[in-house]
């Protein structure tokens, strides 16, 4: 990875104005400021990118952003907001737009800004494993108990359920099933083979594991709920003055 050592990480936060989980979540009032506003402090304050830019369609979005810091160079397409939009596609746009302004990068951090405990650390982290080996992207990651091996299961071809994913001996607890990951909250991105690739889940993907606490993402109005609970509580440190 040319450069690592000097260039500095982008941060992109992505912020749509739809949302139908949760209506106008990522500026729904959390612990007293907007959803997005956490995000966007957090990045700052770690000090580890040149610039945090955050790609919204909503001018409103937009607004609230720049005033908690971030940078929005320009405004989404509603073409690129869509429910349908894929992350893939968005982030295309983003790393070709900037590069066309002059932005000189060559690791990008997807950080959702739906995910308030994310730790500046466990970003750093990720920024380091990624230069550090050759893996394309490296996700935040922590291993689920919710396990397709052993407590997932979808429906076959004659309507009955059986085990999303079979082995060739019984799986006969959690503990003695392969390990999965939940992927969560932040992506640390090669620039160079994502314009390559055009995607980001290639052959070459790494995790960075964190806390499954601090990988909670806010997607229905009951996790909005157990966040503010935990940020009120648990995480009362980490939103402190």
């Amino acid at each position: 990875m040319k450069n690592s050592k000097t260039l500095k990480p982008i941060c992109m936060i992505p912020a749509r104005g739809g949302s139908k989980g949760v209506p106008g979540k990522n500026i729904k009032l959390f612990l007293g400021k907007p959803l997005i506003a956490h995000a966007i402090r957090s990045a700052i304050k770690s000090k580890d990118f040149q610039s945090v830019i955050v790609t919204t369609d909503d001018k409103k979005i937009a607004t609230i952003a720049k005033s908690y810091g971030a940078k929005v160079p320009f405004l989404r397409p509603k073409t690129l907001s869509r429910d349908s939009t894929g992350m893939d596609e968005v982030i295309l746009h983003t790393i070709k737009k900037l590069l066309s302004m002059n932005y000189e990068f060559d690791i990008l951090v997807n950080r959702d800004c739906t995910a308030p405990f994310v730790r500046n650390a466990d970003v750093r982290g990720s920024i380091q494993l990624l230069k550090r080996t050759r893996s394309h992207v490296v996700v935040a990651a922590y291993k689920t108990h919710l396990n397709p091996y052993f407590n997932m299961m979808e429906f076959n071809k004659k309507k009955f359920l059986e085990f999303s994913k079979k082995m060739k001996h019984s799986i006969v607890s959690r503990q003695t099933a392969p390990p999965v990951f939940q992927l969560t909250s932040f992506q640390a991105i090669d620039v160079t083979q994502f314009l390559k690739n055009k995607k980001m889940y290639t052959s070459k993907v790494l995790p960075y594991e964190i806390k499954a606490e601090n990988g909670l993402m806010i997607d229905t109005q009951y996790e909005f709920k157990i966040a503010q609970c935990l940020g009120e509580t648990y995480f009362r440190k980490m939103f402190s003055p």
